[in-house]
C-alpha cells in the first residue's frame, strides 16, 4: 500500500477512535452520501493488485448494509435521495449505492446481497463494455505486469526494459504506465494501449467479455425493482479530454443504446473516472443540457440541500477496497466528514 493510503488508513483509525463519524452525523447539515462501488468478489486480491481499490469482498458489502441499518441510516434510490434533500426536515440520514461499469461479479456476488437486504441501487452502464468491445485498460496493464518479470516501455522511438520481478517493482511499473495513459489525449492513450497489449498477446475483447455482463445478463438488472439503470457513456473515455461534440455523443448515444435494449431511458449519469482530470464545468453543463436529472462525480463529499441546484456535479464517496475493516463503515457513512476531508485535501 502506498504512503498515501497508509496515511488515509491512519486518519480513518483516528476518526473512528475519536467518535468523529457519529459527531458529524449528529451536527453536520449533510443529509446523506452516495457510495461508489465497482467490483464485488468473495476473496481477497493477490499481493499485486493495484486495482484492488475498486474491489470489495462480498462479506464486507453484507456487513456494510447491516451496519447502516444498525446506525439507522436508510439505503435509498437516487430519486428518493433527491426527495429527501428537498424536504430536509423529513426522513432519516441516507446512503445511495451506485455501481459503475456493469461487472459480471455484480450479478454473481453483489445482487444476492442487495436482495437479501432489500437495498436499492443504481448501476451505471458503459454500453461498449456490454457489447464486448470495451477497453478496461486499467485492468489490462495490471494483468500484463502481473505475469511478466520485465516489461518494455516505448516512448519517442526509444524502448526501455523495466524489471517487474518483485511486487514493489510491479507497482512502480503499473503506476508509471497508468499515469502516463491518464495524461495522454484519448487517441494517443488508445494507440499506446494497443501497442502494449499486442506486444504481450493480451486480448482486450476477450477480457471485456470475461469481466462485463452481456445484454442478456443485464436484463436481470433492468427488470429488478431495486435497480435504477444509469448511463456511463459508450466507451468510458474521460470526457474532459474529448471535443465537446464527441463528449456529448458519448453521453447521448449511451442513453439511446440502453433505451433500445430495455425501453428505459436513463435519467442518471456517471462521469467515467469522475475526478478533476475527467470532468468539469463543461461536462456538468452538458449533462444538464442533455436532460439528465443527476450526474455523479468521484469527488468526495456528502449531500446537502444546496446540491439540488447542482445535480449534475454530485459528490460520491468510494467504498474503497483498501479499507474493508468493519469499523471503517461508520466513516464511509458520514457525508459531512468526507466534505471536510475533501476541503482539506482539495
Amino acid at each position: 500500500m502506498s504512503l498515501k493510503y497508509t496515511a488515509i488508513r491512519s486518519a480513518f483509525e483516528l476518526l473512528w477512535l475519536t467518535n468523529m463519524p457519529r459527531l458529524f452525523r449528529m451536527l453536520s447539515k449533510s443529509r446523506g452520501v452516495i457510495l461508489t462501488l465497482h467490483r464485488v468478489l468473495p476473496d481477497d486480491p493477490a499481493d499485486f493488485s493495484p486495482n484492488a481499490i475498486l474491489q470489495v469482498r462480498t462479506d464486507f458489502l453484507d456487513y456494510c448494509l447491516s451496519r447502516l441499518r444498525a446506525l439507522e441510516i436508510d439505503v435509498v434510490s437516487l430519486d428518493e435521495a433527491l426527495e429527501r434533500l428537498a424536504a430536509p426536515e423529513k426522513g432519516r440520514a441516507f446512503v445511495v449505492l451506485t455501481f459503475d461499469d456493469a461487472y459480471r461479479d455484480n450479478l454473481v456476488h453483489a445482487l444476492p446481497v442487495l436482495h437479501a437486504h432489500e437495498a436499492p441501487f443504481t448501476l451505471y452502464v458503459p454500453t461498449a463494455f456490454v457489447d464486448g468491445v470495451g477497453q478496461l485498460w486499467w485492468q489490462a496493464i495490471e494483468d500484463i505486469i502481473a505475469r511478466q518479470d520485465a516489461v518494455a516501455f516505448s516512448e519517442n522511438g526509444e524502448t526501455e526494459y523495466v524489471d517487474t520481478r518483485s511486487v514493489a517493482q510491479k507497482v512502480d511499473a503499473f503506476n508509471r504506465l497508468y499515469w502516463r495513459m491518464r495524461k495522454l489525449p484519448e487517441p494517443e492513450r488508445l494507440a499506446l494501449l494497443a501497442d502494449f497489449t499486442s506486444a504481450y498477446g493480451y486480448d482486450l475483447a476477450r477480457q471485456c467479455r470475461d469481466l462485463i455482463m452481456s445484454w442478456q445478463e443485464l436484463r436481470l438488472f433492468a427488470g429488478d425493482p431495486l435497480c435504477t439503470i444509469g448511463a456511463h457513456t459508450v466507451n468510458h473515455y474521460e470526457l474532459a479530454k474529448l471535443p465537446e461534440t464527441q463528449a456529448a455523443e458519448e453521453m447521448t448515444q449511451s442513453v439511446s443504446v440502453i433505451e433500445a435494449q430495455f425501453g428505459i431511458r436513463p435519467r442518471h449519469f456517471s462521469y467515467p473516472l469522475g475526478g478533476p482530470l475527467s470532468c468539469g464545468p463543461r461536462e456538468f453543463a452538458l449533462a444538464r443540457d442533455l436532460g439528465f436529472r443527476t450526474a455523479v462525480t468521484t469527488r468526495p463529499g456528502g449531500l446537502y440541500p444546496h446540491h439540488l441546484d447542482r445535480l449534475t456535479e454530485l459528490p460520491r464517496v468510494s467504498l474503497n477496497g483498501y479499507f474493508q475493516k468493519p469499523r471503517y463503515v461508520d466513516v464511509f457513512a458520514s457525508g459531512g466528514l468526507f466534505t471536510q476531508l475533501g476541503k482539506l485535501t482539495g
